[in-house]
């Protein structure tokens, strides 16, 4: 603090926690054991109502999509609902419904991910086929991102 006050910083003391064991920021909550996806979040995600127009889908894909790093897969269990997007007519049906609810199990079930050590070696995993590309950035056998 006495840095803070050498170069006229201030805090305030009411906005400010010491010694905590985890820290909410931007949608995520950070702690010892890595880094998570915040529970309210997952929750919002998981009584999201289906969707009646693309306004709606487009409202729970942005949500979802800001979480794929966590989700092994997402683009390819996102990807019929992204194509509704493209169309000009929304038409909800039983194989969309299914890949809604596919893609809310998925988001419910995201893994705490690894802070990145930048003294150790990272491992990538990746794994490309016709229609897609997945990757995996591990370290210690412990997911840090995924994406695809």
């Amino acid at each position: 603090m006495s840095i803070l006050r050498q170069y006229q910083l201030y805090a305030k003391m009411s906005k400010c926690s010491f010694a905590q064991l985890q820290v909410e920021y931007l949608g995520h909550i950070i702690s010892a054991e890595g880094v998570q996806a915040d529970p309210k979040k997952i929750e919002c995600m998981e009584n999201w109502p289906n969707p009646t127009n693309i306004k709606q889908l487009r409202g729970f894909l942005g949500l979802t999509d800001y979480y794929r790093r966590f989700t092994k897969g997402y683009g390819a269990i996102a990807r019929p609902l992204t194509d509704l997007l493209k169309k000009d007519n929304f038409h909800w049906s039983e194989d969309l419904e299914q890949a809604f609810q596919k893609l809310k199990r998925a988001m419910c079930s995201t893994p705490v991910l690894a802070v990145p050590d930048f003294t150790q070696s990272f491992i990538v995993e990746t794994d490309a086929c016709y229609t897609g590309i997945g990757a995996v950035l591990m370290q210690n056998r412990r997911p840090i991102s995924y994406l695809g």
